[in-house]
């Protein structure tokens, strides 16, 4: 899948996945510092998920306004609107994992104080 998706979607995936390498550090040793990173770097992997999902389903609705109405056509939008949500996907599962991370994280800190 990944050899027919544009270089804009693998850096969607990439910025999806950004939190989660940022929360392992912070959960490795965390300090204030990294924690301050992960506001930002959050905000910039939901953004990222959210204009990967975007652009799929505007190369969708492409395909719809270009093609005529068949039951291939219909199959192809379905598979094609499926693939838009996968930024969205990893993206979101990311910062979960991320957060959970930082809870941890918050968790070792609070324990050492």
């Amino acid at each position: 899948m990944l050899r027919q998706a544009s270089v804009f979607a693998i850096l969607t995936l990439i910025l999806g996945c950004v939190p989660l390498v940022m929360a392992v550090v912070y959960a490795a040793r965390p300090t204030e510092r990294k924690l301050e990173l992960m506001r930002p770097l959050s905000l910039a992997g939901l953004f990222a998920s959210i204009a990967g999902s975007v652009l799929g389903l505007i190369n969708v609705l492409s395909l719809v306004w270009r093609r005529e109405i068949t039951t291939a056509t219909i199959q192809v939008i379905a598979v094609g609107a499926a693939e838009s949500l996968v930024p969205a996907l990893v993206g979101f599962a990311s910062l979960t994992a991320a957060w959970l991370l930082v809870a941890v994280g918050m968790g070792r800190r609070g324990a050492r104080l």
